[in-house]
């Protein structure tokens, strides 16, 4: 069973919390890496799950070893995150939103669940052009933002305008699990679908989410301009991880996907 360490505690009113799990084109993971280092966030809890994969993570400058699965916090804020260093399967997931589900309750926490939707053509696109990665050349068109809800989940999203999306659609993997978990707990919850490569790291498509939801619906004001200046860097050094999720079962990568009549 799974469990939660609070290594530091804090105080919320009803925080919101931006989960960041690796998905099809690392969307969320760079959202969520992305406000830590900008508001300097700190450690509020490491996540002990079963389903997790045995691993131990570290960060420069310290000895301290921690769990892959993280929380952290900017209270002033009443802003929370999920951070994640591994792929995590939908049973890690569900686990973790079991165990914390007495908390969300408890402190009443909105999460906002990130999923990428793979852009149509865009992988068929790059390999006619015989592309192996993105450029000045190949710029893609600009992410759109769409949003579902559970409950009171939607008050958040028409208050800032991101409107539902146009056709059907499939969230999988672990964030397809959370908010599986949050309609059968009746738990609010938000769902951010986002346009993304396929095939790459999408720096692109996490500002769209920062500047179009987590900004407009916590009040925190992220400096974005950050994620088009290292665009480059983000994409090294978030591929490494790409590669490793492209050799795992689908299950394991959170994505959006469209549905159709007859498919």
């Amino acid at each position: 069973m799974g469990h939660i360490d609070v290594v530091a505690e804090r105080s919320f009113d009803e925080p919101v919390l931006v989960e960041g799990l690796p998905g099809v084109g690392l969307v969320g993971k760079i959202v969520v890496d992305h406000l830590v280092e900008a508001l300097d966030m700190e450690l509020y809890a490491t996540v002990h799950c079963e389903a997790l994969p045995a691993a131990a993570a570290y960060t420069g400058g310290d000895r301290a070893v921690r769990t892959p699965l993280r929380l952290y916090a900017a209270p002033e804020a009443d802003l929370l995150v999920l951070q994640s260093d591994v792929p995590v399967s939908p049973d890690a997931a569900e686990e973790f939103a079991a165990c914390i589900e007495g908390w969300f309750r408890e402190e009443s926490v909105t999460p906002l669940y990130v999923a990428g939707l793979p852009r149509e053509g865009a992988t068929d696109a790059a390999a006619a052009d015989g592309r192996e990665d993105g450029g000045e050349d190949d710029a893609a068109p600009a992410s759109s933002l769409r949003g579902l809800a559970v409950g009171s989940g939607a008050a958040l999203l028409d208050d800032v305008g991101v409107p539902a999306p146009e056709s059907a659609g499939l969230i999988s993997g672990p964030t397809g699990a959370l908010l599986a978990h949050a309609m059968a707990r009746d738990l609010p919850a938000v769902g951010l679908v986002v346009d993304v490569d396929p095939q790459f790291p999408d720096p692109a498509a996490a500002r769209v989410v920062l500047e179009e939801a987590v900004e407009p619906i916590t009040g925190v004001d992220v400096d974005v301009e950050a994620l088009t200046a290292q665009a480059e860097r983000i994409q090294r050094a978030k591929e490494q991880l790409a590669v490793q999720m492209r050799g795992r079962d689908d299950e394991a990568i959170s994505q959006a996907q469209r549905l159709r009549m007859y498919q």
